[in-house]
């Protein structure tokens, strides 16, 4: 099994054996990059090192990684606008190239760069987000359940 998110077809594909599932997404607006701080989508070989929110409902809103209760509606999203919603699943990416992805000011898994959900009313297939791969949630939800802990991961320009 093996993840291949493309940022110049804004696509992911999940290779599992003879399988393979495409899926829109939508990566950095502010193009591929490794940086602290550049809100850019890092390059390079990763691994999922986290899962978050098996079971939870769709459309669940994460806080710090953590579900309090909230369920995305698109009433409380108006009275945040801007706000960069983590819905659904997360499956947190982790880098493996040192001085790429790995440690330092471009380690991946500190940056918090994650595979997540996003409210249905934002743009896949167009580079939009802070530096994460946003999906559907229908989507996310459906790759959370055949993704394990430690599947690698390639994000390629």
């Amino acid at each position: 099994m093996h993840i291949i998110v493309s940022l110049t077809d804004q696509t992911l594909t999940l290779q599992d054996g003879a399988e393979s599932h495409r899926f829109p997404v939508s990566t950095a607006a502010a193009g591929a990059g490794c940086h602290q701080g550049s809100n850019a989508t890092p390059l390079g070989r990763h691994l999922v090192r986290v899962r978050i929110g098996d079971r939870l409902p769709p459309g669940a809103v994460f806080r710090g990684r953590r579900f309090h209760g909230e369920i995305y509606d698109p009433a409380r999203a108006a009275e945040a606008p801007g706000q960069d919603w983590i819905l659904s699943r997360i499956l947190w990416l982790g880098g493996l190239e040192p001085g790429l992805n790995l440690g330092g000011d471009v380690d991946s898994f500190r940056r918090f760069i994650y595979i997540h959900g996003t409210p249905d009313s934002e743009p896949m297939g167009t580079a939009a987000s802070h530096g994460c791969i946003r999906m559907r949630n229908t989507d996310v939800i459906a790759l959370f359940a055949r993704v394990p802990v430690a599947t690698p991961v390639t994000l390629v320009e």
